[in-house]
């Protein structure tokens, strides 16, 4: 049974339920880079609490960047080796023009995660198959949990692998993220929703899976997730299974 939370999530940037105007400047840039056809797209950095819709954000952006081959992900797991040949796991989702992966999950490895995958990254080199961005993206989840060195790591190479990589950077708190990174990328702050916007979204997920969500529910739901619409679709779910 798959989440409704990732059943329902939208995949173009046209389709966002909220932070529209926000959604449209998000087009604008990609809008530039395909003008310009010389791959003049910025290193950023999405931020906002849980629930805010910021990997949302970036799948759509993705898809207006590359279209629905981004759409098209693997999953795998990769070794590291550290200095001390110890060898490190992590998971690493990709298509043929980006990779996400969460490099705070080997913990105080993650700095051979950064310098090794961007490594590799700007040598593969893949380019998109209309021409228009020679570059690869990758995604770094939970950036604010890196640990310093790590991010002065990452901070060193983001402009040695410009000409082929693209990063962006999804954080829970830009304060946590050191200044030298964060004056490198174009900073994206993702507001939590409303309640009453993730109301509307619970009462429409519900509708789809057609089953009626009083407003009164809807509106606890909303309440009790602290605005984190993850977590409001998820409890709906929940107690749709429960009965």
């Amino acid at each position: 049974m798959s989440l409704w939370v990732d059943k329902y999530r939208p995949n173009s940037l046209s389709k966002l339920d909220f932070h529209k105007q926000q959604a449209h400047q998000l087009k604008n840039i990609v809008s530039i880079c395909q003008i310009i056809q010389q791959g003049d797209f910025p290193h950023l950095l999405m931020f906002g609490p849980p629930g805010s819709g910021k990997k949302t954000r970036v799948i759509c952006l993705l898809r207006e960047l590359y279209g629905a081959g981004a759409e098209r992900l693997r999953m795998e797991n990769t070794s590291f080796t550290t200095p001390s040949n110890k060898k490190v796991e992590l998971m690493i989702v990709s298509s043929n023009y980006h990779l996400e992966v969460n490099p705070s999950d080997v913990g105080i490895y993650d700095r051979v995660v950064i310098q090794d995958l961007l490594k590799t990254v700007a040598q593969t080199h893949q380019l998109d198959a209309s021409g228009q961005r020679e570059f690869k993206v990758v995604v770094l989840t939970s950036a604010d949990r890196l640990s310093k060195d790590a991010q002065h790591a990452l901070r060193r190479t983001m402009e040695k692998y410009m000409a082929t990589c693209r990063l962006i950077l999804i954080a829970n708190s830009a304060s946590r993220v050191i200044a030298p990174i964060r004056s490198r990328c174009l900073g994206i702050r993702v507001p939590a929703p409303t309640p009453e916007e993730i109301a509307t979204i619970v009462t429409a997920v519900g509708k789809k899976e057609g089953i009626s969500v009083p407003p009164e529910l809807a509106n606890r739901l909303a309440e009790m997730s602290n605005r984190n619409l993850r977590l409001a679709l998820l409890s709906l779910q929940a107690a749709r299974v429960q009965q």
